[in-house]
């Protein structure tokens, strides 16, 4: 498919920010809601991306899209949610982080909390917390991830099991409406279930591009976490049955709004 200069603009945009909306996209090229859901219709046609409610997402299938696309996408949003989400956690804490570039953000925002334990599985977090002279850091053993730095299998999971923590930070891959947390790699997804379980408060950190993504492994409900960070409001069902289940959502304002918290 020969692809016109605007589907062009509009699959480098998904690829930034992992999801389009038609009626951010209509406004930002002048053009009316039709034309966009035709050029995202064609776009879906030819396997680049995936159609949802108001718009569209990068198309994932069974395999996450690389690491270095994912360190790029929603950058801006990442770092909003990372320093909430450190807001969150006092000094003088434990806590496990796991895999993913919403983690790393997080991580990133602790380099000066003080007297912090952090046990990961995650090369990336624990090359950005070195510079924290405060902070204890423990690195799970198991099989290397060269493509993301991550720690995996079956001794990490028997790693993470050893601790008992006051917060546990996961990220996602995917998220249905129905509050349902999904990842790509089954190896991954019992680590961060330990995670969960070895928590006593367990945070999911995740951008909303993860909205409707689809991919084949269950991790946990949001139910089972204390609380969720992320940079937009959940639609109104699922914020409903967050606060039947007592899940708390934050939502990060990237630079230049404000950031604030909405439970």
């Amino acid at each position: 498919m020969a692809l016109s200069f605007r589907q062009t603009e509009i699959l480098d945009i998904a690829r930034t920010e992992g999801r389009v909306s038609v009626d951010h996209l209509a406004g930002r090229f002048n053009v009316t809601l039709q034309t966009i859901r035709k050029d995202l219709t064609d776009l879906s046609d030819a396997g680049l991306l995936d159609r949802v409610h108001g718009g569209a997402i990068l198309r994932t299938g069974v395999s996450n899209i690389g690491y270095e696309e994912r360190r790029r996408m929603n950058d801006a949003a990442k770092q909003a949610i990372g320093r909430l989400c450190a807001r969150a956690i006092p000094d003088n804490s434990s806590m496990i982080l796991n895999l993913g570039t919403t983690t790393e953000a997080v991580a990133r925002e602790l380099l000066h909390h003080r007297n912090i334990t952090v046990v990961t599985n995650n090369m990336n977090v624990a090359n950005i917390l070195v510079a924290n002279p405060s902070c204890e850091i423990l690195v799970a053993g198991g099989g290397l991830r060269r493509s993301d730095g991550g720690l995996v299998g079956e001794l990490t999971t028997q790693f993470i099991e050893q601790f008992k923590v006051d917060y546990g930070i996961i990220g996602c891959s995917a998220m249905d409406r129905d509050g349902e947390i999904l990842d790509f790699d089954m190896a991954e997804v019992r680590v961060s279930k330990s995670i969960v379980r070895q928590s006593r408060r367990a945070f999911l950190v995740t951008d909303a591009s993860k909205m409707d993504r689809p991919a084949p492994v269950r991790l946990a409900s949001l139910g089972d976490l204390d609380a969720m960070f992320t940079d937009l409001p959940l639609p109104g069902p699922l914020a409903e049955r967050c606060r039947g289940w007592g899940t708390a959502v934050h939502v990060a304002h990237p630079a230049p709004g404000p950031e604030s918290a909405a439970e």
